[in-house]
């Protein structure tokens, strides 16, 4: 590209086009940007993914105790999640470097004196977010619909091997799935003097078990941690205590973990954007159904004259369900426009990015990719998540979660009537 001498004030100055710039048509130029911005984009991509990826592993390494093997089952189910967080910055950062480094060479100043816009300059950038976002939303979509539900499950299958290993280690382990095993020692298999507690959140209190020696064994059909024991002693929640000699096997459930629950039973950031749509059908109309059962029961108390059975435990928990109901038809509402606001930030990254790139001149890319993140950062996600906040609420319509974008719009485009002035 096009050479550029120092001013006496150190600003750079345009000279002649040099004969590699003269020949490039608008066309030609968009090619070279777009070139450009790709081969940053995928080195940074792939470089950022790996930490992400390297982070979210090393997470559940720690939290969980996963073994080398469920580590290794665990990476395609978190690689949708960390490219739906990859994605916005790494467009920025490909963006910022280009015209960042076009504008400190004086390419830019180069190129509008040869009459040809800056629109045309910032076309590719625009181009490559525009195409990009969608693909984010995609992503975003798979991470929720199958890399959560594939986790869950990873780990699920390893709580044995998590146990043991804990155990091992700690002599202590407890569950996410309602349980905590302690332990004198653990010999190969075997679990010497084991105390296992069972929390079933009922009223009765935790189910206690110890026993004089013990073994895990998961089954994987029933998805059940069975407890094989021996000489064991029972203590239910309720004060009520047994002995039970010889070998004997307790099953810890873990199904209610596997089980694929429907959707009306998960929540909306759950659901795939496929499912929202139906689901947001069958939603209004259990909420229609809620709504109706609860005007039925005070009519009938008015009729009655029992008036006290409105403000009664049955017209409260009546009450309770037709606002729970109402809540969750509002957040179904407000789950898609959030997730294709959050796709749609690399196009608004980029849009406020590159022209800010080009009026900060200056090569050194994280000086540049900081000059334009750090703003967006500090102006968007407040916005982002007020606006969020408030359509939960049903304080505004669902799509006031675009508030961030629609002032990143506003931003970018005085940063591009600036561009285009100077």
């Amino acid at each position: 590209m096009s050479k550029s001498k120092r001013t006496i004030d150190g600003q750079p100055t345009p000279i002649l086009l040099p004969l590699s710039l003269i020949p490039l048509i608008p066309s030609r130029l968009t090619r070279y940007i777009l070139f450009e911005i790709l081969k940053i984009f995928v080195v940074s991509l792939i470089a950022l993914t790996l930490m992400i990826l390297m982070v979210g592993v090393g997470r559940e390494l720690l939290r969980r105790g996963l073994g080398v093997v469920a580590i290794v089952q665990l990476l395609p189910y978190i690689l949708p999640i960390s490219l739906q967080f990859a994605f916005p910055a790494t467009a920025l950062f490909s963006v910022c470097c280009v015209y960042g480094r076009m504008a400190a060479d004086g390419e830019v100043s180069t190129v509008k004196a040869s009459g040809i816009s800056p629109l045309r300059l910032l076309q590719p950038a625009l181009i490559f977010a525009a195409l990009l976002s969608p693909v984010a939303v995609g992503v975003s979509d798979l991470a929720v619909s199958w890399g959560r539900p594939g986790i869950n499950r990873v780990v699920l299958m390893s709580v044995e091997d998590i146990a043991y290993r804990v155990l091992r280690a700690q002599h202590s382990y407890t569950s996410d799935h309602g349980f905590s095993i302690h332990v004198r020692d653990v010999e190969g298999q075997t679990l010497i003097h084991p105390t296992v507690t069972v929390h079933n959140h009922s009223s009765e209190g935790p189910m206690k078990l110890s026993a004089r020696e013990g073994r895990l064994q998961l089954d994987s059909e029933t998805y059940n941690l069975i407890l094989h024991v021996t000489d064991s002693q029972v203590e239910s929640g309720s004060g009520i205590q047994g002995i039970v000699p010889g070998q004997t096997e307790f099953k810890i459930p873990l199904a209610a973990a596997m089980v694929d629950k429907g959707p009306e039973d998960k929540s909306p950031s759950w659901l795939s954007l496929a499912v929202i749509r139906s689901e947001r059908l069958q939603q209004d109309a259990r909420t229609h159904a809620a709504a109706g059962q609860l005007a039925a029961h005070v009519g009938f108390s008015i009729l009655t004259s029992r008036s006290g059975d409105i403000a009664g435990g049955m017209g409260r928990h009546m009450e309770s369900q037709v606002e729970h109901s109402r809540k969750r038809l509002t957040r179904l509402h407000v789950e898609p426009w959030r997730r294709w606001a959050e796709g749609f930030t690399c196009f608004f990254f980029v849009f406020v990015g590159a022209p800010l790139a080009m009026i900060a001149r200056t090569s050194d890319y994280w000086t540049t990719f900081g000059i334009c993140f750090l703003p967006i950062l500090l102006v968007y996600y407040p916005l982002f998540i007020f606006g969020l906040e408030q359509a939960k609420d049903a304080s505004i319509p669902p799509y006031g979660v675009w508030i961030g974008n629609v002032v990143l719009v506003a931003i970018g485009t005085a940063l591009i009537a600036r561009v285009r002035r100077y």
